[in-house]
């Protein structure tokens, strides 16, 4: 009769599973949150275009909403809390964009206001003519 004789795991075998554990290991480090570079990119130009319309005199207060949060955001950029930066970033953004909205409503009031107001003094002055 003839005796078996195992082995234990060769030492390939086994640098091969440490290889394989320790890419494992990288990618999944890797699938943490990448850098959102474009919502950056995407809410600064919200951001910009709220002050481009008078945000900052006409919404004032959604206007500095949006620009703590945007700072808040390049903060967490530097820190490389990126999960954080995106959730600021997109915030950012929606607010500056009801700045946006609000400052063109309030200066769009404004005007028909003073057309309002136009057309009242014009009326008047045409019935003062017909007297």
């Amino acid at each position: 009769m003839m005796k078996t004789i195992t082995r234990p795991a060769s030492k390939h075998a086994m640098s091969g599973i440490g290889i394989a554990l320790a890419a494992a290991v990288l990618i999944a480090g890797c699938a943490s949150a990448p850098a959102p570079v474009i919502q950056m990119a995407v809410s600064r130009a919200a951001v910009s275009n709220a002050n481009s319309s008078g945000a900052n005199e006409f919404a004032p207060v959604q206007y500095k909403s949006a620009t703590d949060k945007m700072n808040a955001a390049e903060q967490a950029m530097t820190a490389e809390n990126f999960a954080l930066a995106l959730e600021l970033a997109e915030q950012a953004e929606v607010d500056a964009k009801l700045a946006t909205a609000t400052a063109r409503s309030v200066k769009a009031q404004k005007a028909a206001d003073a057309v309002q107001e136009d057309s009242r003094v014009l009326h008047k002055e045409i019935d003062r003519n017909t007297r």
